[in-house]
């Protein structure tokens, strides 16, 4: 019974706006996994630690929106699920936010606001209407496609250079195998990294109140993104090794 309830879960549920809404902006996620720091001090020590692994230097982000979720599957096998994200991604709220691969690669990643690329387009009319600016855009800085052989935790990562309604700074989806002294107990863990300085304004200047709309937003559907990657990687594994 088990086994089948997870297939389940694998079908693609993101079939229209609401379903999205529902599966991961309304249900709260099983593991919640947003960090919680107990000081200021342990947050920023934590943030740098990554941010040097990311090779970003320390200054220009020194505070982090971090995620973590642990995934009983090897690390290799969870980034090259993230290496399918896409418009069909069944992991992602697509049709919140919906994925477009520039030139077809991860390379150049922009993310439209329930797809809308453009308005009053009227294709039998041939008019091509007006573009809408997208959600969020990324560039690519920097691909840790394969672990260097120094690294004793098998570290991957994508990271980009990200800016448009939220984040704007950095985005990184990181994996590394886990570290049992920080009690860490499954076999890799997966984290999703941003930079929250909203809309570019390093001072508040009257936004305090929407960022902490936005990084609540963020943090319902990121931690539910997380709770359906660690079930989509566990689920086929199981599967696979069944074999």
């Amino acid at each position: 019974m088990g086994k089948q309830k997870k297939n389940q879960v694998l079908l693609p549920l993101s079939d229209s706006i609401l379903a999205d809404m529902y599966h991961f902006l309304l249900i709260p996620p099983e593991v919640d996994t947003f960090i919680k720091f107990d000081n200021p001090r342990e947050q920023k020590d934590y943030c740098q630690r990554i941010l040097q692994r990311l090779n970003v230097r320390v200054n220009d982000y020194s505070v982090l929106n971090i995620h973590k979720i642990g995934i009983n599957v090897p690390g290799k096998y969870v980034f090259e699920e993230l290496l399918t994200w896409d418009n069909n991604s069944i992991y992602w709220p697509n049709n919140l936010a919906r994925v477009k691969r520039i030139d077809g690669t991860l390379n150049r990643v922009q993310i439209y606001l329930f797809g809308f690329e453009k308005i009053f387009a009227i294709k039998s009319l041939n008019i091509k209407g007006l573009p809408l600016p997208k959600l969020f855009r990324l560039e690519k800085r920097q691909f840790n496609i394969t672990p260097h052989t120094s690294d004793l935790d098998n570290a991957r990562s994508l990271l980009y250079d990200c800016e448009g309604g939220y984040p704007i700074g950095i985005l990184s989806l990181y994996v590394r195998s886990s570290i049992h002294a920080q009690n860490e107990k499954e076999m890799t863990q997966l984290f999703f990294i941003t930079a929250f300085d909203f809309f570019g304004l390093k001072k508040n200047l009257g936004t305090e109140l929407i960022k902490k709309i936005w990084e609540k937003i963020h943090n319902r559907v990121t931690s539910n993104v997380l709770n359906r990657i660690k079930l989509i990687c566990e689920t086929k594994f199981d599967t696979i090794s069944a074999f």
